[in-house]
């Protein structure tokens, strides 16, 4: 296997791009210890996905993770607004983030998710763009698929367009709980959830049939099916600019600074448990949450 970072050697790779062989590539999201999504990551997803739409016998694209417990997380917020929000809009005419998915959406080869672990916010966001999604299905607190939706920090994830969930998109953003493999694949929010230990040989498998297959009738066969089910740009722009402007409310803020304070963007159980400690924030100290129960 070949091993291409993307990024300039000045900064550390986030975003590794592995190339299995010409036809079948791996991208790896290396942002330790908790997978954040900031500006830089933004930076270097997009000069990756770039790379990818250029080279012309790229069949198959596969993202996973090499952080333990996270595919990717949420933003981090952290980080300077402005740096995220002042990434130069891409080819689309998008703003930086959305441009990066609508991109992959539209690319001329296959998107996998391979999911080991949170998909929280942009994760989920990150997953849903892919053409497909395979989830580990075990339960253990690290390693479980967990969604958490933006909507009780913020805005919700904009790409919920994608795959056939209609009757579980409400549940997921405005439950904004954890949700985990089973569940996932039960509500159409990914393709299958397997056994951990067969995850990685049935997505390798696929892939690599998939990159066997003419390329031309990947493309067009993508192209088809997307006609018939994705939003118009217009509408992707009003979903960011409705949770741009909504992680500046007060509101979100106020929640946002709650949770950092009991030890959110730090490896440990608020991290784990986040779909706990979200819906904690509306209640007294003590508050018998659902999320909580059996635990």
């Amino acid at each position: 296997m070949s091993t291409t970072d993307v990024p300039s050697a000045t900064k550390a790779a986030q975003v590794r791009l592995n190339r299995v062989t010409p036809s079948h590539c791996r991208v790896v999201l290396d942002n330790p210890p908790l997978n954040l999504m900031g500006p830089e990551f933004v930076s270097q997803i997009r000069e990756v996905v770039t790379a990818l739409e250029n080279d012309d016998r790229v069949k198959v694209v596969v993202f996973e993770s090499a952080v333990d417990g996270f595919f990717l997380n949420h933003s981090d917020f952290l980080a300077k607004f402005e740096d995220l929000t002042s990434i130069p809009q891409g080819p689309t005419g998008l703003e930086a983030w959305p441009d990066v998915l609508v991109r992959l959406t539209r690319a001329p080869f296959v998107s996998i998710a391979l999911i080991r672990g949170r998909a929280t916010g942009n994760g989920s966001e990150l997953a849903l763009a892919c053409d497909m999604s395979f989830a580990s299905r075990e339960k253990r607190s690290c390693r479980s698929l967990k969604w958490a939706s933006a909507s009780s920090l913020a805005a919700g994830p904009w790409h919920a367009c994608r795959g056939s969930w209609d009757g579980g998109v409400l549940e997921v953003l405005l439950s904004a709980d954890d949700i985990r493999g089973a569940d996932a694949e039960r509500l159409g929010y990914v393709n299958r959830a397997l056994p951990d230990a067969e995850l990685d040989c049935f997505v390798d498998a696929l892939a690599t049939r998939i990159a066997s297959f003419d390329k031309w009738a990947i493309a067009n066969t993508k192209r088809l099916v997307n006609e018939a089910s994705l939003p118009p740009d217009v509408e992707i722009r009003a979903g960011w600019d409705a949770c741009m402007a909504s992680v500046k409310r007060p509101a979100a803020q106020e929640r946002i600074n709650a949770l950092l304070e009991q030890g959110l963007q730090k490896p440990g159980d608020s991290e784990n448990r986040l779909g706990f400690y979200v819906g904690q924030l509306g209640f007294g100290d003590g508050y018998p949450h659902r999320s909580d129960r059996g635990r």
